[in-house]
């Protein structure tokens, strides 16, 4: 543990994990609270493949100035977006938010919610 990890009654600390074992539940689970699980890699491709391994696909993080690794990551992770040099919890309202898989179905946003509240009609005259 390389911070955090301290509670106070419901209030959990920003808490940063290192080497955490991709069989442990922090790994296996969405995390909703001020946790960061770090593992490293020796390729795009061990990272990638290992995000896609999982049932989740809410948005990811990453953090490179290499724009080849970021066209590279973000046509490959089965994510719902891909945020670059900001961390996986960014949202904006006037961009679609939503995951793949366990994370969600469909995307919520003001253009995506006006389209999923509205009936399109046609009227021919």
């Amino acid at each position: 543990m390389l911070a955090g990890g301290t509670a106070q009654g419901t209030l959990f600390a920003p808490t940063v994990i290192a080497d955490v074992p991709l069989s442990t539940r922090l790994m296996a689970t969405e995390t909703f609270g001020p946790v960061l699980a770090m593992r490293s890699f020796d390729s795009l491709d061990a990272a990638m493949a290992e995000v896609n391994a999982s049932e989740f696909g809410l948005q990811a993080g990453i953090f490179t100035n290499d724009h080849a690794a970021i066209r590279r990551l973000s046509r490959g992770l089965q994510v719902g977006g891909v945020m670059v040099n900001e961390g996986p919890d960014f949202r904006a309202e006037h961009v679609p938010f939503g995951g793949v898989k366990g994370s969600g179905l469909g995307r919520e946003g003001v253009r995506i919610a006006l389209r999923e509240m509205s009936e399109t009609r046609v009227v021919i005259d």
